[in-house]
């Protein structure tokens, strides 16, 4: 009996230090992977003007084509959609948030007329998914280039994205470490409550650490900044994770092999540009 449970005893050690190991691999792969993103949203954000609004489209592009793959079933419109995306980024280079307002209101004809006249005739669940990806992708990724377009809105910018590269990475391990209550079963089995307050900590101080090194930001709006993107983050990667659970598959692509699509590396994004856009413009 004792050697028995001794060898159950090594086994059982063995297998936890195998799955440290194994989480240990996977964060390391998490973190390659986003540093080619984040060194190209530094360069995009960097740049600004067209250069800038051209990577948004082609990042909104990728996710449409994702989610249309997704739901390929619903016959959405592809190239009505994508011409929907190209108008609300430009909508929002060259106006302001009620200029993209009326480009989303104007995408709904534009994509039935069109629709209509495709090889494929566009039904009413085509339609809908199709003006769904553009208020979903293309109005969030729209608002990113408004706010790069606010007074200091490259620094604000790179707050937001530091917040939420911080709050999703502190939620990663917060979860793994310490997490216990799962947080949506139905939705995302992985996600727990520890890793979601974890996490919003985490973001909250990646934003407030951020602003140490804007000068011209002070410590308190870097903070709300910070704030309100931990928490409103988490719940674009929960809509994401919904989507994915609706049209049951686990990643929305493969553009970055393993580790899913786009949609998988922007949907805590989609929802923090939208906020820091609008809490930057109330501080202002």
């Amino acid at each position: 009996m004792a050697v028995g449970r001794t060898r159950r005893g090594v086994a059982e050690r063995r297998l936890d230090a195998a799955r440290r190991r194994g989480q240990r691999s996977e964060l390391a792969a998490r973190v390659v992977t986003a540093l080619p993103l984040i060194a190209l949203a530094i360069v995009l954000v960097a740049l600004g003007g067209w250069v800038f609004a051209a990577g948004v489209l082609v990042l909104a592009v990728m996710g449409l084509r994702e989610l249309f793959s997704m739901y390929e079933r619903a016959h959405p419109a592809v190239f009505p959609g994508i011409l929907g995306l190209a108008g609300l980024v430009v909508a929002a280079r060259l106006g302001d948030a009620g200029t993209v307002l009326l480009a989303f209101v104007a995408s709904l004809p534009v994509v039935f007329l069109l629709g209509l006249g495709g090889p494929r005739r566009i039904g009413v669940p085509g339609l809908t998914v199709t003006v769904f990806g553009l208020a979903w992708i293309g109005v969030a990724l729209a608002h990113a280039v408004l706010l790069r377009e606010l007074p200091h809105g490259d620094g604000v910018l790179a707050l937001v994205l530091v917040a939420t590269f911080a709050g999703d990475t502190g939620a990663y391990l917060g979860g793994r470490l310490l997490g216990r209550r799962r947080l949506a079963p139905a939705i995302s089995p992985g996600k727990t409550v520890e890793g979601l307050v974890i996490g919003m900590i985490a973001g909250t101080l990646g934003g407030w650490a951020t602003g140490l090194y804007q000068d011209w930001l002070p410590g308190w709006q870097a903070l709300v900044i910070g704030a309100a993107v931990a928490v409103i983050a988490p719940l674009g990667d929960l809509f994401e994770s919904f989507v994915k659970r609706e049209a049951g598959t686990k990643d929305s692509g493969r553009v970055f092999g393993a580790h899913g699509g786009a949609l998988d590396r922007l949907d805590a994004a989609l929802f923090a540009v939208v906020v820091g856009y609008w809490v930057w413009r109330a501080l202002l």
